[in-house]
């Protein structure tokens, strides 16, 4: 990549990671006690953005990019979609984590404690969202620099980045409220966000190697992120009494990523 591409990379993966801590300084600013609603908003929110980033910014890319090279465009979308399924389902059986929502430890038994297991559990989930980011660079860079490709790059990383901000917060006032300090609830819920500009950095890096891949782990990550809405996003914004609200915030999220990849796409 030249320089000028890799300062966009570095952007684009710098300004997800940020949007999480912006979202996890909440804890400075509100109380203890966080409320069921809003916890029902954030998670909404952010699952429909996923989901609408997984069919625009990556399923309809990858089947583009596949007929392009004149394959079936249905075969890499299907086939890496389910291996995307299939490794978060690995992941979520394998790393100890602890839904929000949940008492009940998933993956193998650990001692550690409960706030670590939390940051876990999202920390999952952010693996496949900076994968997705920095796919659509590299994506970009094989297209020659296209100011297109990079346009859409932009608009997927601004998805992400705009639905990391009240999943910081989903992330940092549950682990106040579980008595951690505000300091260490900040840190904890940028913690859980690092991961993201590294798998994105980590795609460039093997750019070499991945490109003729690219429809395939295009898919991939599609498959993963949407494990994630449907194994824990949308499920958590439906408990209680305001799945009205969680489905309203769903269908939000979607239309706010859909308009951005469109109108920037």
């Amino acid at each position: 990549m030249k320089t000028q591409e890799l300062i966009m990379v570095a952007g684009g993966a710098g300004f997800i990671f940020v949007m999480t801590c912006i979202g996890s300084s909440m804890v400075f600013f509100f109380r203890k006690r966080t409320s069921p609603l809003a916890q029902t908003i954030f998670l909404g929110f952010a699952a429909g953005i996923m989901v609408a980033a997984a069919a625009f910014g990556l399923l309809v890319p990858a089947i583009e990019e596949s007929e392009a090279a004149g394959v079936s465009g249905w075969i890499p979308a299907v086939g890496g979609f389910a291996l995307g399924v299939l490794f978060l389902f690995a992941i979520d059986r394998l790393i100890p984590h602890l839904h929000l929502s949940s008492n009940t430890l998933e993956g193998i038994p650990t001692q550690m404690k409960r706030s670590s297991l939390l940051v876990s559990a999202v920390t999952i989930h952010n693996i496949p969202e900076g994968m997705a980011v920095g796919l659509a660079f590299v994506l970009a860079a094989q297209h020659g620099g296209d100011a297109a490709q990079y346009t859409a790059a932009l608009a997927l990383a601004a998805g992400i980045g705009i639905q990391n901000l009240p999943e910081g917060a989903a992330v940092a006032l549950p682990l106040r409220q579980e008595g951690l300090s505000a300091s260490r609830s900040f840190f904890l819920g940028c913690a859980s966000g690092a991961v993201e500009p590294l798998s994105a950095l980590m795609m460039v890096a093997l750019s070499g190697i991945i490109a003729p891949y690219m429809p395939w782990l295009l898919a991939f990550a599609a498959g993963a992120m949407m494990y994630v809405v449907v194994e824990e996003l949308i499920p958590e914004a439906h408990l209680g009494d305001h799945s009205n609200v969680g489905t309203l915030s769903v269908m939000g999220g979607f239309l706010l990523m859909m308009a951005l990849d469109v109108a920037l796409g």
